[in-house]
């Protein structure tokens, strides 16, 4: 064997990509010393997008300081600079949930700082940004994000403001014109892997809002702005956010996004492998190991594991993933490309139990997988 790519998701609240990668990086030289392991982390939009995409790529991690959740409260923030001055911007840095920990309110939150974040990186030179969803704390439609980038919103009395989730339903005029006019030329990809409407019974508030700390009342209350300010959005800037699948993500900035910056919604794994030119790497590669804490017939529609195959069996290079648990109805993925999948989990214990053993026995697992493969060659 001599080029093996790893391109894992997380398995979420045990392993992270990288922690994967390390592992099956480890193993893999024990048995081919002299392979070429290529590790690109996956980076899902949320937290830790950021520092995934450095490690990959390589590049510079910017720290400056923004707005964070709360209008007039300063945080530390980053983002990143990849080679080919590619931006890459988690909202996570200036609007995650766990930021106002104690103090939840989705009417009152911002996006201001990411549009901050983004402001900087076109001075830094920014030619592209990559903008990951995920985790916030927020319910604004990004307008606050639009407001940092020189959109300006209008209220029935002609006034400018920077509207909040609670205030959106004030706004009737949005004014794009007055944007940063060297967005025009910087295209943005947003990662987002959810497809829940702007508004409406799976749209943002409803769906999102409780955990933000919306009860009842102000989750319809959020959800009647943000229907309002749909209506505005597709009258003044000619976009219908509610008929974008996504745009409901991260409190609406999915439908925000694209309705200010035209900005593309792309699936997180197909972000990350355009990002790092998968395609070219697959030459002369003769495994792709992957993997994500479950597959089942949900992950069919897009997630890591199937978007990794897909683009692998192209170049006829054998995917294999290493999952937690394998679900039902997992069968397509071998029609999708994936030559096998196999479970790490190496004994029958509960979740909590598995947590504990999940790193050896992947390790164990990939061992195993390896000296088959080792035995099968020498034939």
């Amino acid at each position: 064997m001599k080029k093996v790519i790893l391109i894992p998701d997380s398995f979420k609240g045990t392993m992270s990509s990288s922690e994967i990668c390390s592992i099956m990086r480890d193993v893999i030289l024990q048995h081919y010393p002299n392979c070429e392991v290529i590790s690109i982390p996956v980076a899902d939009g949320g937290e830790g997008s950021v520092d995934a995409f450095l490690e990959a790529l390589g590049g510079e991690r910017i720290k400056l300081r923004v707005n964070g959740p709360y209008p007039g409260e300063e945080i530390d923030s980053y983002y990143g600079m990849l080679p080919g001055n590619i931006a890459v911007i988690e909202m996570a840095a200036a609007a995650a949930l766990p930021m106002v920990e104690g103090r939840k309110d989705p009417s009152k939150t911002t996006t201001f700082g990411v549009g901050q974040l983004m402001l900087d990186a076109l001075d830094k030179g920014a030619k592209k940004i990559i903008l990951g969803l995920g985790g916030s704390c927020t319910n604004d439609g990004a307008a606050g994000l639009a407001a940092a980038c020189g959109v300006s919103f209008f209220n029935l009395k002609g006034e400018r403001f920077i509207p909040v989730g609670g205030t959106l339903g004030e706004v009737e005029k949005v004014d794009a014109d007055t944007m940063d006019p060297r967005f025009k030329n910087v295209p943005i990809i947003t990662m987002c892997d959810i497809d829940n409407p702007f508004y409406g019974p799976e749209g943002a508030a409803a769906i999102y809002g409780p955990q933000k700390g919306a009860d009842e009342s102000m989750v319809a209350m959020l959800d009647e702005n943000m229907k309002h300010f749909a209506e505005v959005l597709k009258r003044d800037l000619k976009t219908d956010v509610q008929a974008i699948p996504g745009s409901g993500a991260a409190g609406g900035m999915g439908g925000g996004v694209a309705a200010y910056f035209g900005s593309e919604l792309q699936m997180g794994i197909e972000t990350v492998l355009d990002t790092v030119h998968f395609d070219t790497l697959l030459d002369g590669a003769d495994y792709v190991y992957t993997g994500e804490g479950k597959i089942d017939g949900q992950s069919l529609r897009g997630k890591v594991v199937i978007g990794v195959a897909r683009k692998a069996s192209k170049k006829k290079v054998k995917t294999i993933a290493f999952v937690g648990d394998i679900g039902d109805s997992v069968e397509g993925a071998y029609d999708e490309g994936v030559t096998g999948i196999f479970s790490i989990n190496r004994v029958a214990v509960p979740y909590k139990e598995a947590r504990g053993r999940a790193r050896n026995d992947l390790a164990l697992t990939v061992d195993n997988l390896l000296r088959f493969q080792k035995a099968v060659s020498a034939r």
